[in-house]
């Protein structure tokens, strides 16, 4: 007698064929938020939902706050899930701020000692002048690790030609993805279309990833962060990549992924009309 695997329930409800399920993934990305979470709780949230994240981002410069035999342990359990850990591109924008671009080898080099699969380059917080953004990138390419490059605010509105010219930047120095910032994603309260619109025009959105935004972004409601998720699953479809995702809101992400939460199915049976 074979096994035939674990079973799943409601089998006879199909899901979409258009959601990619299996990893690795090149679309339909979700990049996790890790604001600290203990071993215990990480170790509980992805022995659920592991299967529908692709990505764990320690956010800001938390990694620094760890004992290292910690974090190293944080570390091999995301790649035990086959889940990639970054550092997020915060604590990177502090070194350079208080370092100069002297700083940033040694801190690749560290990353790549811990572990980390890659780090994240952004100026949401320290400009970056000139080449400096291209620069950073070759740099920690050549120290190994993979590199996110972030476009975008989080204070001021950019346009969108001035986003696709840095995604561009980005892609050229070796970035594998490029993520938008989240706070550039609304225009008061509601998803900003017309930038959205020229956005999808102007970059390869297969490599792509939108962010959410956050408490971080000043009147940020919860109902404001689902309602951009589920637009941005409306508009690009259920393998969109998103980013910015709380651990406990993965399930209900990849339920709207597959039309079984309030977007609902594309198609209704003749009997349901």
């Amino acid at each position: 007698m074979t096994d035939a695997g674990p079973r799943e329930p409601f089998a006879m409800v199909p899901l979409p064929s258009i959601r990619s399920r299996t990893k690795p993934r090149k679309t339909g990305l979700t990049m996790m938020m890790d604001w600290g979470l203990p071993l215990g709780q990480q170790r509980d949230w992805l022995d659920l939902v592991a299967p529908s994240v692709d990505l764990a981002k320690f956010v800001v410069g938390t990694s620094r706050l760890y004992e290292e035999d910690y974090l190293r342990r944080k570390i091999e359990l995301y790649q035990e899930h086959d889940v990639h850990a970054f550092i997020g591109g915060q604590f990177l924008e502090y070194v350079y701020a208080t370092q100069g671009m002297v700083g940033a080898e040694p801190f690749f080099a560290e990353a790549k000692r811990l572990g980390f699969d890659a780090i994240e380059v952004s100026d949401n917080c320290v400009p970056l002048e000139g080449d400096a953004r291209q620069t950073l990138i070759r740099m920690a390419v050549e120290c190994g690790l993979d590199v996110h490059g972030e476009v975008g605010s989080k204070s001021e509105e950019t346009d969108a030609a001035t986003l696709i010219a840095q995604a561009k930047d980005c892609f050229e120095a070796g970035a594998d993805v490029v993520l938008v910032e989240g706070a550039e994603l609304l225009s008061d309260g509601e998803p900003n279309r017309p930038l959205l619109s020229e956005l999808r025009d102007g970059m390869d959105t297969a490599r792509v990833i939108f962010e959410l935004i956050g408490p971080w972004v000043p009147n940020t409601r919860q109902c404001d962060v689902y309602d951009l998720k589920k637009f941005l699953i409306s508009e690009f479809g259920p393998d969109v990549n998103i980013a910015n995702v709380m651990p406990e809101h993965v399930w209900e992400t990849e339920a709207l992924r597959t039309g079984l939460s309030v977007i609902g199915p594309s198609q209704l049976a003749d009997a349901a009309e």
